[in-house]
């Protein structure tokens, strides 16, 4: 028992100190990341200017969303997609052709763990950058948005939930650089159905109830659309509760198959490196 409180120990300090260094390392180039941030505004303010548009259009509101909550709802999808922010499958591609997984094979823990604790070290980073962002932004566009703690609260857990199950689904998708050279096709299809299905788009109360049926039964709502919702819409507390415990259930879902996908993929590894 002793053994496994050790080992736990020991990988709560590496993700401490992996998070720690990438939080220096980010803050050296905090105005490359806030152009990184900026040059990602382009997205969701083409969203937000077009779906207030027709809201005004058509006397205020479109399927109960007002122009206001259509600006919450996109400030919030600003963080959102920063917190989506994962290891590319294409970043496989580099790894493998050069010969950089090599070392990381190496090293004492599985791989995964680099990946999560760099990235999630960035992500403070990044919440901290937004802020001004999403103040200039509500400045702008006037959002109506008035969450209550537990909203906060299920919203600050929830960016992170999403962060996770991302970062399984596309480090899944990544291991296909195993068998093929190129993984951009499936990535593309995958793609097109987190657009879809996610609320990335569009809000997911403005598709089909069939879509919005389908969308719970995948991972992509649960990774833009229920964060998002979170904080924005009028969702009572066990609709809250239910979302994380259905985040965390897709993450385990993830981290099942990366692992399972591993064993044979590490198997197929054969670069050398430089």
């Amino acid at each position: 028992m002793s053994a496994q409180a050790g080992a736990l120990r020991s990988l709560v300090d590496f993700y401490a100190t992996g998070m720690r260094t990438a939080v220096q390392s980010q803050f050296q180039y905090r105005v490359a990341n806030y152009f990184w941030m900026v040059g990602m505004l382009a997205e969701p303010v083409i969203y937000l200017v077009v779906w207030t548009t027709v809201a005004r259009a058509q006397g205020g509101e479109l399927n109960g969303i007002t122009a206001g909550q259509f600006a919450a709802y996109y400030i919030v999808w600003t963080l959102v997609r920063n917190m989506n922010i994962v290891f590319t499958p294409y970043g496989w591609e580099w790894r493998i052709r050069d010969g950089q997984l090599s070392g990381l094979l190496l090293r004492p823990l599985h791989p995964l763990h680099y990946d999560l604790a760099y990235f999630a070290g960035w992500k403070v980073v990044v919440i901290v950058l937004w802020l001004p962002v999403a103040g200039i932004l509500a400045l702008a566009f006037r959002p109506e948005l008035s969450p209550n703690v537990a909203q906060v609260a299920a919203f600050a857990l929830a960016i992170w939930g999403a962060y996770l199950i991302r970062s399984m689904f596309l480090w899944l998708l990544g291991m296909l650089s195993f068998w093929t050279t190129r993984v951009s096709a499936v990535f593309e299809v995958f793609f097109v159905g987190e657009l879809l299905l996610s609320g990335r788009l569009v809000p997911m109360q403005l598709m089909p109830e069939w879509v919005q049926g389908l969308a719970g039964f995948t991972p992509f709502y649960w990774t833009f659309g229920f964060p998002i919702e979170a904080l924005v819409a009028d969702l009572d507390g066990r609709t809250l509760v239910e979302g994380l415990l259905l985040q965390a259930l897709w993450t385990l879902i993830g981290l099942g198959l990366v692992l399972v996908a591993w064993r044979y993929a590490v198997r197929r590894y054969s670069a050398v490196g430089n």
